[in-house]
């Protein structure tokens, strides 16, 4: 594979930061699964002296672009990749690698868990990026991780970034859940750069919760805004939304403080802010009046809510949680009221006393 020299590399981390990690981390090689937007930006932000990175991507003309050209043109055109970042197609290359990202898609996870089995170095850490609940069989990330390589050390990486912020070293704060608090602290170590500043935890469950939530959550408020509801509305929405996040996690045995950190309310409120948020754009067009099969057959990347509200309403009708916007947003996406109606279900519910217990 060809790589540039990295004296153009156009992000270069402090120079005490990058002795630092280096010296005190026993990771110092890293494997990035997926090369869309996100996946390309971590693989980016990962990329710095001393350490050595190499991206997967399911695309040939993907990893050749990288290599060649130092940019994804298919999935993050316009930005200038560091000349040290390494690409293949082939997942037999990430063999014995300190540590892996898993950025794939949350419905490709587990058949990419499945090829990478044979070459994975056990107990390396498995960092899951992916923010979805598997449509089949209900289970979040690392309960597929489990099943598929019991031997990986889940880690779940969450929170307020976009793809292109972190891919330019514009600043950006993220959970980073690991069970193991000292295994936890050196990740952070030897990843930690001056502009990408991940907070450890411990809770990879509620991480995971907040980040597949707020997802079908930002679906809603694109909803209301394309609607021409007004920020009011959309503020409500932000916030009785977060109330529904915050039931659903602590009925599955997370803790509240996940859902009010950088996982749980800060991912909230930039993915139903911006329309840089793909779920947020997709209702925006919804409630505009687009089909959904129309705005899905014109994009390019996933939209993880689209296949997480379903099994999101599965999920808590068997655990018996109400959580009337992820409801409405479900039926939407099944086709089983328009949006005119699931506004009008949701304007109609009973008033009553503001909890997030009801």
């Amino acid at each position: 594979m060809r790589s540039g020299s990295s004296a153009d590399a156009p992000l270069a981390p402090h120079p005490g930061l990058r002795h630092n990690a280096a010296m005190t981390s026993h990771y110092t090689t890293f494997g990035v699964i997926g090369a869309g937007a996100w996946g390309t930006a971590i693989a980016q932000m990962l990329t710095r002296e001393g350490q050595s990175v190499l991206l997967w991507a399911l695309e040939p003309e993907v990893a050749d672009a990288v290599n060649a050209r130092h940019e994804n043109t298919a999935f993050l055109p316009g930005v200038p990749l560091n000349p040290a970042l390494r690409a293949t197609a082939h997942l037999g290359d990430l063999a014995g690698l300190d540590a892996l990202f898993c950025v794939t898609p949350a419905q490709h996870t587990r058949a990419t868990l499945t090829r990478l089995e044979g070459w994975f170095k056990p107990h390396a850490p498995v960092v899951l990026c992916s923010k979805g609940i598997e449509l089949s069989t209900g289970k979040f990330m690392t309960e597929v991780l489990a099943e598929e390589l019991p031997d990986a050390m889940p880690a779940v990486m969450s929170g307020p970034s976009f793809a292109i912020d972190v891919a330019k070293g514009l600043p950006t704060a993220v959970t980073l859940a690991m069970r193991d608090p000292a295994l936890g602290a050196e990740l952070i170590q030897a990843i930690s750069t001056p502009t990408f500043r991940p907070y450890l935890g411990t809770d990879l469950l509620g991480a995971e919760v907040g980040g597949a939530v707020k997802n079908v959550l930002a679906i809603a408020c694109g909803i209301a805004l394309g609607k021409g509801l007004g920020r009011s509305a959309h503020a409500a929405l932000i916030a009785r939304g977060y109330a529904e996040m915050t039931r659903l996690a602590l009925a599955l045995g997370a803790e509240a403080e996940t859902l009010t950190g950088l996982s749980g309310l800060g991912d909230l409120v930039l993915t139903c802010s911006s329309e840089t948020s793909r779920n947020m754009s997709l209702g925006l067009a919804l409630g505009q009046g687009q089909s959904l099969a129309g705005v899905l057959s014109a994009r390019h990347s996933v939209t993880e809510g689209v296949a997480t509200a379903p099994v999101l309403r599965q999920l808590a009708r068997a655990r018996g949680i109400e959580m009337p916007i992820s409801e409405a947003v479900a039926a939407v996406i099944e086709g089983e009221i328009s949006v005119d109606e699931a506004i009008l279900a949701l304007l109609m519910r009973p008033v009553k006393a503001e909890t997030t217990r009801a």
